[in-house]
Order: C-alpha cells, then structure tokens, then sequence
C-alpha cells in the first residue's frame, strides 16, 4: 500500500469484475463523475461488490484471508438481465443466479466483521451499477441502451481489490477463484 491509501483518500472495495458490461457502465461513470475514471487498465469499472467499504490500510494477513476465501469458492456462470431500481433510483442488474454472490459476502463478512456491507447501512443486493433514474434516465431507456448486451451471460472468475478515490481508482490485487 501506499502511504497515499487512508481514510481521507478513497477506500477499498472488494469485487467481481464484469467486463461483459465494462463499455456502458464506463460511459455512465465519465456521464455522472470523470472523477472515478480509472486508467489502470486492470481496473474494471462493471463490477459486482462484495464487501464495500473494506479495511482502510489492508495487512499481508488481511490479503491472505481473501486469497482463501477466493481458493475455495469456483468461479460462478451468471446471467445480467433482470433490471431493477434501489429506493435511491440506482439502476441495477442482478446476477441469476445471486445465491453465490451473496454466499461469497457472508464469507468475507464473517471474515472481517469489522467491515459490514456499505456500512451497515443497508442490506447487501448482489447486483451491478448501471445507472441512475434522473434527467430523464429511467429502467426503459437503460434496457434500451442496453439493447443487444442483455441477457449478458458472465463467468465471475476473481476477486478484485479496488481502491476508489477521485483521480485515483485502481486495482491494488487480484486473486482466481478456485486456485
């Protein structure tokens, strides 16, 4: 870690890249803020969050604890298709199956329960970030933006540690699920 990683900075996030999304989800990003724009090219900005926020200065032994979590769960095959909104208008795609991405949170929360999904402010949704229902934006016109992409069929192969700050997103380690 850097001696820029703190609490102040951004904050790390453990994930399932989606590259199958990566397009939309990356011109929805520069729409809303440019700032978390990455060019780390092993940044994917089309993910499915796992744990958010995570450790502020993550451990050799904190890493470790991921790298067994990934070795023993195999990769999961999903589908995106199904589209739904948040109570604060975000725009979601849920994963079918979402039972081994929620399986996958609980193990990483029993692991660090210090670190309880988005701050224990709400109950964790396996789902991917599409959009949000403002200025016009609304649940038709993403699908229909969408268009040919969906049913988009994913294979969730790895665990990515990301770190989130303005100006300054990027992956900070990777591990294969299953290895």
């Amino acid at each position: 870690m850097s001696t820029s990683d703190t609490a102040t900075d951004g904050h790390h996030v453990l994930v399932v890249p989606v590259p199958q999304l990566e397009d939309f989800v990356l011109e929805r990003t520069r729409h809303y803020d440019g700032s978390f724009v990455s060019t780390d090219a092993a940044f994917v900005h089309a993910h499915i969050t796992l744990l958010a926020p995570w450790v502020v200065a993550p451990t050799a032994a904190d890493l470790a604890v991921i790298a067994e979590v990934a070795s023993r769960t195999a990769p999961i095959d999903f589908v995106l298709d199904e589209m739904g909104v948040f109570p604060d208008g975000t725009i979601y795609l849920g994963p079918d199956p979402a039972a081994p991405f929620a399986s996958l949170t609980a193990a990483l929360v029993a692991a660090f329960p210090q670190c309880p999904p988005y701050g224990g402010r709400f109950d964790p949704v396996p789902h991917l970030t599409v959009d949000h229902v403002a200025g016009g934006v609304t649940v038709g016109s993403t699908r229909s933006a969408l268009g040919p992409t969906l049913p988009a069929r994913c294979r969730a192969e790895r665990i990515s540690l990301q770190r989130y700050a303005n100006h300054g997103c990027r992956t900070v380690a990777e591990w294969e699920l299953g290895v």
